[in-house]
């Protein structure tokens, strides 16, 4: 039985086969890979950390010995295990970091079993071209919307009561895991790396129709850690864009349901407010802080409203937003969920920009 070699399949062939394996080690996986993948390392990172060892003390001849018999072992288990009940017509595309050696080995062992399986040319290194190159062109593209409002609008979940109702929208807050200000770390949920986050855009805005408008939030440079791409920056300032206009009120109340986990570390909380020993004077964040540990959240988010967020807001938007005098506006007293829906109601109803 001999397998013969298949022709070199693309990115834009994947689709095609049953499933998509990443021969790359657990960490290379976490970082980044093609949305869908599973991962089934054909060296894991202590074997690759052992054979590199090798190699730069023992030369390649000893550290591909080495290494060959840790992938036939992994080989071998995986065929064993996680392949065990694939049929005779299961078509698996195997990719690792350049389409080299590790995915080629579980090709061919693969080949050799009698599956069809094929290794993506070019490798994750490939992919991750064609992600860059997506952004490049189709950031250019989008027919944006962007929903402004200051800050404890609802602006995120009026983003997804607009999903509900059918409308297209790109939520880069819930694809950066961060809700975009000082506070906007999610307990429990680390950001996603750059390159992941970037994946996970490219495979978003892949599937937007572009003749129809896509509702985004007016966000800057940077949610957390990660950097927005700068073709999909200049499409959202220069699209047109709608402002939710709350009453303080309704916005604290939503401030307060919206960050009420804040309240569980008071110690924590105090230490972040701390990066704004620049923008307020000692007294004011020293107020700040003693009203953190004490779990004073109606008292410190009013505050952090009123003298850090509001003063900036409409000057951030109109130097940002190039259509910010032309906006519309959506005004509401009600930031539950039934006011939120009313809003999407009221924002898809608006007139075409």
């Amino acid at each position: 039985m001999s397998p013969r070699a298949p022709a070199p399949t693309l990115v834009q062939d994947r689709h095609r086969f049953d499933v998509l394996i990443d021969a790359r080690s657990p960490s290379e996986f976490a970082l980044d890979h093609i949305p869908g993948a599973i991962n089934c390392p054909v060296l894991d990172d202590e074997e690759r950390r052992i054979v590199g060892t090798i190699y730069k003390q023992q030369g390649a001849f000893e550290a591909r010995r080495v290494g060959a018999a840790m992938v036939a072992a992994n080989l071998a288990r995986h065929i064993a295990q996680q392949f065990s009940d694939k049929p005779h017509h299961w078509k698996p595309l195997i990719y690792c970091w350049r389409g080299g050696l590790r995915s080629g080995s579980m090709t061919t062992w693969l080949r050799l079993v009698g599956w069809d399986a094929q290794q993506l040319t070019g490798g994750y290194k490939r992919w991750r071209q064609h992600v860059i190159a997506t952004l490049e062109a189709l950031c250019p593209q989008l027919p944006f919307h962007v929903i402004c409002g200051a800050t404890g609008s609802a602006k995120t979940r009026l983003l997804h009561a607009l999903a509900k109702e059918g409308a297209q929208v790109l939520d880069l807050e819930g694809l950066a895991r961060h809700k975009g200000s000082l506070l906007g770390a999610l307990p429990g949920q680390p950001q996603p790396s750059q390159k992941g986050f970037e994946t996970d855009l490219a495979a978003a805005i892949e599937g937007f129709d572009l003749g129809r408008p896509v509702y985004v939030e007016a966000e800057s440079r940077k949610i957390g850690r990660i950097a927005l791409p700068t073709p999909l920056i200049a499409r959202l300032r220069a699209s047109p864009c709608t402002e939710v206009v709350a009453t303080p009120e309704a916005r604290l109340a939503f401030l307060l349901d919206d960050y009420a986990y804040l309240g569980n570390d008071g110690e924590a909380l105090a230490g972040t407010l701390a990066h704004l020993h620049e923008l307020h004077s000692r007294e004011t964040l020293t107020r700040w802080q003693a009203w953190a540990r004490e779990g004073q959240l109606p008292l410190l988010f009013e505050e952090l409203m009123r003298l850090h967020y509001d003063p900036s807001y409409a000057r951030s938007q109109a130097a940002h937003l190039f259509h910010w005098d032309t906006r519309r506006a959506v005004h509401t007293a009600d930031l539950g969920e039934a006011g939120i829906a009313e809003l999407a109601r009221q924002v898809l109803a608006l007139p075409p920009a």
